[in-house]
């Protein structure tokens, strides 16, 4: 009898490493799951490690159409008239030609239920002004104002890009947004389907079959692996839960499945007077990987942690990379350079897209008018004289001498479209004014058509104090070095 028990543990033993490296000791994977209500966490896994959200994206995309609807500057009826860049995208999409127009309401409809690339880039320059990039500067800044500190855009469907990043913990905080602030906008990512000339495009949501979920995205790129947002309702608590990474969509449905069916269990255990205070101890039983996590309660800093990151993932298989052409994910896995990219990447320097919506005009100095001296009377001159000496002399009291030592510069961005490096410009040097403020802005025109914004006459202590403080909140800057 004893010999019989052994052998059971032992086989149970052995299984355990077979199912870690399906999920946790996947270098990719990252996982979150958030009471909606309260933002209790019970559940994280590298939550705050940088990961590529591919069609994930497409979430904050509509999140910014419906502040735009909200504030009226966007209304469902209004046409997006679809530019060459837009119809350009990778498939997946919905293959409007240049100069085709769609309302807003059904563009929303078909990135929300079908990812549709071609329509979340013509949304994108619908409301930033003609411009994909400057919508995705929009979309950063947002970010950041809603606490996602892990997150930057550069594009605005998700294909793929390296510097394109976010984190399970920040998709988190975009999905409880969206709830929070546009409660009466989220029933777009529980659409089953949508006609649009002649076609039915189909939600591709895998959980949405299961009780009581009600949204939100799929999204898969091949150096992302199969990422999932899913919410849902059970005795009116809801929850939120985030994993990316997945190696499959088999195995994305059912650990999410898990992931929510174990969130709800833990609620309705407490609703009957259990207690549990570290819900993450119920995922990780449930999961039953009781052997790679600490025994007994843990505090939640610990169970925020990243965690141990693992040697990066070979590309997919044929069979996988067959699997990825079905459904709305079918043509995201094609671009080289990021298959190639670390699965482990860690938060490159972000994206030169960054713009403000300031106006340039005001940046502008008009010059002053001259007046003749002949229509000047002789009192005016002499008041004049006076006063311009009266300057002269304060202007030589409080000039400082030019520091030798400030020939460092900073670069900040680079931008295909001079007015939004005069804005992003300015929009720095308000908010970084203390490192700033004695540098001058440079903006110059490179050999491949970018204007570089800088600034310069810093010196080096400066120019390292801008860029750690600029760095820090996930914004792109790099020390220039004299004669660099």
């Amino acid at each position: 009898m004893k010999a019989a028990v052994l052998t059971a543990s032992a086989v149970f033993v052995i299984a355990l490493p077979a199912a870690a490296q399906d999920l946790t000791d996947n270098a990719r994977y990252a996982a979150i799951v958030v009471d909606a209500q309260s933002g209790e966490v019970f559940y994280a896994q590298r939550a705050d490690s940088a990961r590529y959200p591919a069609s994930l994206t497409k979430i904050m995309t509509l999140y910014m159409a419906f502040d735009a609807l909200a504030h009226g500057t966007l209304k469902p009826t209004d046409q997006i008239t679809m530019s060459a860049h837009a119809t350009s995208q990778a498939p997946v999409k919905v293959y409007l030609r240049p100069g085709d127009t769609i309302d807003v309401d059904t563009a929303m409809r078909l990135i929300a239920l079908y990812s549709a690339n071609d329509l979340a880039v013509a949304l994108a320059e619908k409301i930033g002004g003609g411009s994909e990039e400057r919508f995705a500067a929009m979309m950063t800044i947002k970010a950041q104002e809603l606490g996602m500190t892990h997150t930057r855009f550069v594009n605005a469907n998700g294909l793929p890009d390296p510097r394109q990043i976010s984190s399970a913990r920040d998709l988190a905080i975009l999905a409880r947004a969206v709830m929070r602030d546009y409660p009466q906008y989220y029933d777009y990512f529980n659409l089953p389907s949508q006609e649009f000339r002649g076609r039915t495009y189909v939600n591709h949501n895998p959980l949405r079959s299961m009780p009581g979920i009600d949204g939100m995205k799929t999204g898969f790129t091949n150096a992302a692996g199969y990422n999932l947002v899913a919410s849902g309702v059970r005795n009116n608590h809801r929850l939120i839960a985030v994993m990316l990474g997945g190696s499959n969509k088999t195995q994305r449905r059912e650990h999410v499945t898990a992931l929510m069916n174990t969130g709800f269990d833990v609620i309705a255990r407490r609703d009957r007077g259990e207690r549990i205070e570290i819900a993450q101890n119920e995922f990780t039983r449930a999961m039953d990987a009781e052997a790679r996590m600490p025994d007994g309660p843990q505090p939640y800093t610990i169970l925020a942690d990243n965690g141990d990151m693992v040697g990066g993932n070979a590309p997919l298989s044929d069979a996988q990379l067959r699997e990825t052409l079905e459904g709305s994910e079918q043509a995201n896995a094609s671009d080289v350079d990021v298959q190639r990219a670390s699965a482990t990447i860690k938060a490159p320097d972000v994206a030169q897209t960054l713009s403000a919506a300031t106006n340039t005009a005001a940046l502008v100095k008009k010059p002053a008018t001259k007046v003749a001296a002949a229509d000047k009377p002789d009192t005016a001159q002499k008041t004049s004289k006076s006063k311009k000496a009266e300057l002269a002399d304060k202007t030589a009291k409080g000039k400082k001498k030019k520091d030798p030592t400030a020939v460092y510069a900073i670069q900040i961005g680079a931008f295909k479209d001079k007015t939004l490096a005069n804005d992003w410009a300015k929009k720095m040097k308000s908010k970084f004014s203390t490192h700033l403020a004695s540098g001058t802005t440079d903006i110059s025109k490179n050999d491949n058509g970018w204007y570089r914004t800088r600034f310069v006459t810093l010196t080096k202590a400066q120019a390292s104090a801008a860029c750690k403080d600029i760095s820090a909140k996930h914004l792109d800057c790099m020390v220039i070095k004299p004669d660099a």
